[in-house]
């Protein structure tokens, strides 16, 4: 196998040059990063460079304009910029010389130091002033400054010194200007020291720094590859990867142990025991890193997000009878909404409409065209009426507007505004959240306002985003969550609107009734046929609104082109056409589909046409792009699609930051990208069925191939049609549509449900009879004795599929090393379920049971809950 490559080798075939010169200007200083371009003056370089000037760019600290530095790193010629310096690290070229120190110390990040004041400055301290003054500022006392100069002097260079120590320390580790931002930001001036101790550190507490990059530094730094942070980082990384490569919220202890055992052997060619991860998994429980449930292996993060998120729907489920006015007649308010809407409901509508305004926390699902929409209306209408709110929202300026409606995503969210008139924004927004937060300690800042919120799109919310969005809704507040289950899961962990109904312990309703179809509509009803299971026997016959095109996936790409040109000589614009396809990669895929599409829906006019690259992707202004992540600061998110109005070249004379730009209108609003950006930008001709979810097309255009067989599932082909609004075209092979319509999805596997029902207390249930709770000490225990049973030297591991790995005979053999640790570990003294009688086990108040949260804080009170002790609101 070969050796992990060096980050720090000398690299004999290049060797690196090196300019010193003073800082004229900063082009561009990345607001989220470290990357800055700079304009350098040269006073030293050993380069064949003839130029009074050069542009530096890299990975920077807070230079300032006028300081002088020295660069280290090469010349490279970009096809565009033309010669550029690009540089790997950097260090402050501090003036040793009085007269630099002088001019320095006077200079203008100085105010109040003037060239005396600094002249008897460094006569006192000499030529290691800047040294001195950071090791000790209180060699400064006898200058007799006053106490706001000499503060700010200590504060400027302390802070400068610093953090350029770190950079320069990051750069060297091979740090980004992103990812070294994200590290000094977490661990500010205690970085280095930090990754010195133990570099595995930045696998647990930064999203981007993967476990080889971390193991690269760490065997440099000498760790062993049985270092114990060594195998807790390999372990955790795993366990992330399975839950989010899956949408699981547990990994299975069996395909743990396997796939960390081949991520340590294949970064280090070193044999890795499973007696060592086994311990190491234990010792991972008692750091709260993990929590074990028999063969279950949870992130922390997400099993206490799943009981979260459990126990807030019981919070919100106990506030019923605060819920209606005395006296009021639903029956006849549904009566007057129906006047007042123009609308006519039949019985399943309106049990409907009464379940969900009598209700705290109701589920509302349905597939396309059976009315969502209409319930959604009518409950707001109900809502105001009841409680004789005015829906006009300039009625509320300065105030807050009763009702709150969200979605996951920009587009969801307009069109939910759209078809209320009310204003509606992303969950994000509505939160305050900045779509940076670590998702797994992500919470909301306050309680949101209001007396009702709706949300739509619920199968798009994975565990984390849904219970920081459910600890933020007050006692007083009704939701309503609506989805369809039958559409693709979130791109996160969880199947939380599915689970929410399977669980039974909240109201729900699902709409069955197709309302929304008239006598030449097909689309609507293949979306129902599919979500069957099957394909309508007419599926290849063309409709007035639907039709299929046989295409092998070499022809998949001329033919969508030729039917988007089509379309657009009949009037079409851009926003009404999208292709969605399965994959990004081979012959029919996104990539290829959005070069060919781009060309036909706006080509390049003439050698003039302004364009730039980037990623493999040329921009040019009209065309469409995909925003790829969430920028609340400029209300814009993951996902929104926007047009380019604008496109200033780094050579463009009006264009003094000297940096390619790119100006995007969304929907809601207009945006500036710096070239450092445009990674947050892809084209949007095709884009992936899941960015695609939540919005609606009036055409949509749909290749499936035998290349895209991983990716054929019913939920996958069921979301990408029911985007279609009028028009919907699909392309290419027959059978796999029809595999896609018959291979239904496998359930993630969560637990939710559980925590639900447990949480619910619901009687009769053997899941909540049988299930133990899981404490700090239980989930060591469980921890223990399942890897014991993992590392038995005679049973080889291998990766297999589903929940039952260890059999009642694998089950009895625990090595003697895990049998050791496992007695150690100390024995909860939680209380558990007989599984007989269905009765606690041990009636002992005990701190640990306490601690583990499963002791009502009302015990005895019998009904009576914290509200009935608050004040009547006036």
């Amino acid at each position: 196998m070969a050796e992990s490559m060096s980050l720090f080798d000398d690299n004999t075939s290049f060797k690196p040059n090196y300019v010193v010169g003073k800082v004229a200007a900063i082009f561009f200083s990345s607001s989220d990063s470290f990357y800055k371009v700079l304009l350098v003056h040269v006073d030293q370089t050993d380069l064949d460079w003839i130029e009074d000037e050069i542009v530096v760019t890299g990975s920077f600290g807070d230079v300032a304009e006028e300081g002088t530095y020295r660069f280290i790193g090469k010349v490279v010629d970009h096809p565009k910029y033309g010669k550029q310096f690009n540089a790997s690290n950097y260090e402050n070229e501090t003036p040793t010389s009085k007269t630099g120190l002088v001019k320095y110390l006077s200079g203008d990040q100085f105010p109040g130091l003037g060239k005396k004041t600094a002249e008897r400055i460094v006569e006192t301290l000499g030529t290691g002033v800047i040294d001195k003054v950071v090791k000790n500022p209180d060699v400064l006392k006898p200058i007799g400054l006053k106490k706001s100069v000499a503060d700010h002097l200590i504060e400027v260079l302390t802070e400068n010194h610093g953090t350029e120590q770190i950079i320069i320390g990051l750069n060297g580790f091979g740090f980004g200007s992103q990812l070294a931002s994200t590290i000094y930001e977490k661990y500010k001036q205690d970085t280095l020291h930090v990754i010195q101790e133990n570099p595995y550190q930045l696998v647990e507490d930064i999203n981007g720094v993967s476990f080889k990059r971390a193991d690269q530094i760490a065997e440099q730094l000498g760790f062993d590859a049985d270092a114990p942070g060594r195998l807790r980082a390999a372990l955790l990384e795993t366990i992330s990867d399975i839950c989010f490569a899956s949408g699981n919220t547990f990994a299975e202890l069996k395909p743990l142990i396997h796939d960390a055992t081949a991520l340590l052997e294949s970064a280090r060619n070193v044999q890795i025991s499973p007696d060592m991860l086994a311990n190491q998994l234990i010792a991972m429980a008692k750091d709260q890193l993990i929590v074990g449930n028999g063969q279950q292996v949870y992130l922390k993060s997400l099993y206490d997000t799943e009981w979260d998120s459990a126990e807030h729907l019981m919070r919100l489920q106990q506030q019923q009878e605060r819920l209606l006015p005395k006296d009021v007649d639903l029956d006849h308010e549904v009566r007057l909404v129906e006047k007042q809407l123009g609308i006519t409901y039949d019985d399943a509508q309106k049990d409907a409409l009464v379940a969900a305004i009598s209700s705290p926390v109701y589920l509302l699902t349905g597939g396309p065209g059976t009315g969502k929409t209409t319930i959604i209306n009518g409950i707001v209408a109900l809502f105001a009426r009841i409680h004789e709110l005015s829906l006009d929202i300039n009625e509320y300026e300065g105030g807050t507007f009763p009702i709150l409606l969200a979605a996951p995503t920009g587009r969801a969210a307009k069109r939910m505004s759209e078809v209320t008139d009310l204003p509606a924004s992303t969950i994000h927004r509505l939160l305050g959240l900045t779509g940076r937060e670590d998702e797994a300690t992500q919470s909301s800042d306050k309680d949101l306002e209001g007396g009702l919120l709706i949300v739509d799109e619920m199968s798009m919310v994975d565990a984390f985003l849904f219970r920081t969005l459910i600890q933020a809704v007050p006692n007083h507040m009704q939701v309503i969550l609506v989805g369809d289950q039958d559409q693709l899961p979130s791109v996160g962990p969880g199947q939380v609107f599915a689970d929410l109904l399977k669980s039974d312990c909240l109201p729900s309703t699902e709409l069955t009734t197709i309302y929304r179809q008239d006598d030449s509509s097909s689309i609507i009803p293949l979306a129902h046929a599919i979500k069957h299971g099957e394909l309508p026997a007419d599926f290849t016959v063309n409709q007035t609104d639907r039709s299929f095109f046989a295409a092998r996936p070499y022809q998949v790409v001329p033919l969508v082109n030729q039917v988007v040109a089509r379309a657009k000589s009949r009037g079409f614009a851009k926003t009404d056409i999208q292709v969605l396809a399965p994959m990004y990669r081979g012959a029919a895929g996104i990539n290829a589909l959005n070069t060919a599409l781009q060309d036909t829906l706006n080509p390049k006019k003439s050698a003039r046409t302004k364009e730039v690259e980037a990623h493999n992707e040329h921009f040019r202004i009209g065309d469409k792009v995909l925003h790829l992540v969430n920028s609340p600061e400029n209300n814009v998110f993951n996902g929104d699609m926007g047009e380019i109005v604008g496109i200033d070249l780094a050579t463009d004379k009006s264009n003094e930051d000297k940096v390619d730009k790119l100006t995007i209108a969304f929907d809601q609003t207009e945006v500036t990208y710096g070239r450092a950006q445009f990674d947050r930008l892809t084209l949007a001709y095709c884009v992936s069925i899941h960015k695609a979810q939540g919005s609606q097309f009036k055409l949509v255009i749909l290749p499936l191939v035998p290349q895209f067989r991983r990716m054929l599932q019913r939920n996958l082909l069921y979301t990408a049609v029911t985007r279609a609004q009028q028009w919907l075209i699909l392309v290419g092979d027959e059978q796999s549509f029809a595999e896609a319509a018959a291979n239904k999805s496998a359930n993630r596997q969560t637990t939710l449900q559980a925590r639900l029902r447990q949480v619910f207390k619901h009687e009769g249930d053997d899941t909540v009879e049988s299930e133990q709770t899981v404490s700090s000490s239980t989930s060591e225990d469980s921890v223990a004795d399942a890897s014991a049973t993992m590392v038995d030297s005679e049973s080889p591991i291998t990766h297999e599929t589903g929940s039952n790995y260890a059999t009642t005979s694998e089950s009895a053999q625990l090595s003697t090393k895990a049998k050791e640790v496992s007695a150690n570990v100390e024995k909860s003294s939680a209380t558990t379920l007989d599984e007989e009688s269905g009765t606690l086990g041990e009636p002992r108040l005990t701190t640990a049971l306490i601690l583990s949260g499963n002791i009502d804080p009302l015990i005895g009170m019998g009904k009576l809950t914290p509200q009935d002790f608050a004040p009547e609101e006036g």
